[in-house]
């Protein structure tokens, strides 16, 4: 056990005993008949500390405390301070304890206040000596503070011998105790335990910090490019009774006061298009979606998406402000140029466009068309090793060779485009090739990072696509969409030509730090322990 994780017993002070049932203030204690044999020895003395500070009136969660400066604004006034320097000006100063030494007559802590908008963490040096706290308070201290506690500290502001800025108490208080044991600082957490125990994480790791901070960065830029470029952000339903935009399978609940089944949204597609029909010609939100999926480092059930709506754009018009929106994301943290395994990404290079067919067509050798029969893509599949489902379709397993033996080489911003019509039932059929459909994925170091499409707006061909997703979804597709009469009705009332985005933000924020998705959410969803 390292030495600033030293207990009372280790420092030689023997624990008094505990408090009997109730306290003098009439709060529970904890006896130890309510601890199980394997609660760690730091939690049980923990515990009678706080069972004990009630026993002597002592408050180890006070209300408030009399703060007057943060951490920060103490480093930002007196950090010009020389070696040695000792000024008469008094603060009163609040953090979490991450550090301690207590040796004889003086006592040194680090106190570590939270990251805000604009910096990390702060930390800063106090000092307790007898001869200023005097012996009861000291005293005090070396048997009360724990490390993770939270305390307040009244001094002065000096720098030490050593040149540290510090406060010099003369009063401290208990600010918060904890009764649990933090990390140590310079020992990794596992994997696990960083996801599961997040705010332990924040607490020890710098990069768990950034990583709340730069994805804050990258939201708010991207609502500013928005705001810039006219769009309206508005918030859509997240229950549904129907549910579409996407082909994924739902959360499936039910809605007591109308005893009707719902679903969680698994897109925010139908309803911005609604907003675009009644006249909200840019439109988006940012929020989460739920799809009832895998769940792991490249799949969340829960995630959030930007999606926005141009009226009077297509499929190149939004490619363009897509480009943009990331750059822009990019600058807001640094990151132009996007070190990864695979090569450096230089987001100021080319945006490629390759379209499906001949992008597989110079991967396999061979030219392949819409055309091309499902036994000859069968073959392909079968020599280069890709799995597949004997019932699909042509357009589909195009879609799965593509997937499989293109789409992991294209490190460099590429938008892959003109697919085949069963790819996006939302897209509006090519203006060149009835084959295809105008709409593209973006494929960022070999990872789809969204998509948009040239939106369909004819309600006649809308219906008969959504009817052709039911049918499938009769046949026990958990995936297809539902046939949804309020949203065409909502076509049929008349939408204007539009282009249409989905951008995973969890994605985005992967590519720029290359890490799995896990990382990028503050309190992904995991499978329960046990």
């Amino acid at each position: 056990m390292p030495p600033f994780l030293s207990t009372e017993r280790r420092r030689g002070h023997p624990l008094p005993p505990r408090a009997p049932g109730i306290t003098r203030l009439g709060l529970p204690a904890v006896s130890e008949d309510e601890f199980g044999s394997d609660v760690p020895e730091q939690t049980r003395v923990r515990h009678e500390k706080r069972a004990r500070l009630l026993e002597q009136g002592k408050q180890p969660y006070p209300v408030s405390v009399p703060r007057t400066h943060s951490l920060r604004q103490v480093r930002d006034q007196w950090g010009q301070l020389e070696t040695g320097e000792e000024t008469q000006d008094r603060v009163g100063v609040t953090g979490r304890v991450v550090f301690v030494r207590n040796t004889g007559k003086l006592c040194f802590a680090t106190l570590q206040e939270g990251l805000t908008q604009d910096s990390s963490v702060s930390r800063l040096q106090v000092m307790l000596s007898l001869a200023e706290v005097g012996e009861e308070s000291l005293a005090a201290w070396k048997a009360d503070v724990d490390l993770g506690d939270f305390v307040f500290v009244e001094g002065r502001v000096i720098s030490s011998r050593r040149g540290e800025l510090s406060v010099m108490a003369s009063d401290w208080q208990l600010a918060s105790k904890a009764l649990r044991p933090m990390p140590t600082l310079h020992k990794e957490l596992s994997d696990e335990t960083r996801v599961r125990q997040r705010y332990a994480d924040l607490t020890v790791r710098e990069a768990a910090r950034d990583m709340v901070r730069n994805r804050a960065a990258v939201t708010r830029s991207i609502r500013e490019t928005l705001h810039t470029q006219g769009f309206v952000e508005i918030e859509t339903p997240v229950l549904q009774l129907v549910h579409g935009g996407a082909h994924a399978r739902p959360f499936n609940t039910h809605l007591n006061a109308f005893d009707i089944g719902m679903t969680l949204r698994i897109a925010l597609e139908l309803f911005l298009k609604r907003a675009v029909v009644g006249g909200v010609e840019q439109v988006y939100e940012l929020g989460k979606i739920f799809r009832n999926e895998g769940s792991d480092h490249t799949h969340s059930p829960e995630f959030t998406m930007l999606e926005f709506y141009q009226a009077w754009g297509d499929q190149r018009t939004v490619a363009e402000l897509t480009r943009k929106i990331i750059v822009d994301a990019a600058d807001a943290v640094g990151m132009r140029q996007i070190e990864s395994p695979m090569g450096t990404i230089d987001l100021d290079g080319e945006w490629a466009w390759l379209s499906v067919y001949p992008g597989l067509s110079a991967k396999l050798g061979e030219e392949i068309t819409p055309q091309t029969d499902l036994p000859t893509l069968i073959k392909y599949a079968d020599a280069n090793g890709v799995e597949y489902d004997p019932a699909w379709g042509a357009q589909k397993l195009v879609m799965e060779l593509f997937g499989e033996l293109v789409e992991p080489d294209l490190i460099q911003p590429t938008f892959v485009c003109d697919y085949p019509p069963i790819a996006q039932p939302l897209a509006r059929p090519h203006r060149d090739d009835p084959n295809l459909i105008e709409a593209w994925d973006l494929i960022i170091g070999g990872v789809e990072r969204g998509t948009g499409f040239s939106e369909l707006i004819d309600p006649v061909i809308q219906r008969d696509r959504l009817h052709q997703q039911s049918l499938e979804a009769a046949k026990g597709d958990p995936e297809a969409m539902q046939l949804d009469e309020d949203f065409l009705a909502a076509l049929e009332f008349g939408a204007p030509p539009m282009g249409g985005v989905g951008l995973g933000i969890d994605r985005l924020l992967a590519l720029f730090y290359g890490v799995g998705l896990r990382e990028t959410v503050l309190f992904p969803l995991l499978k329960p322990e046990g």
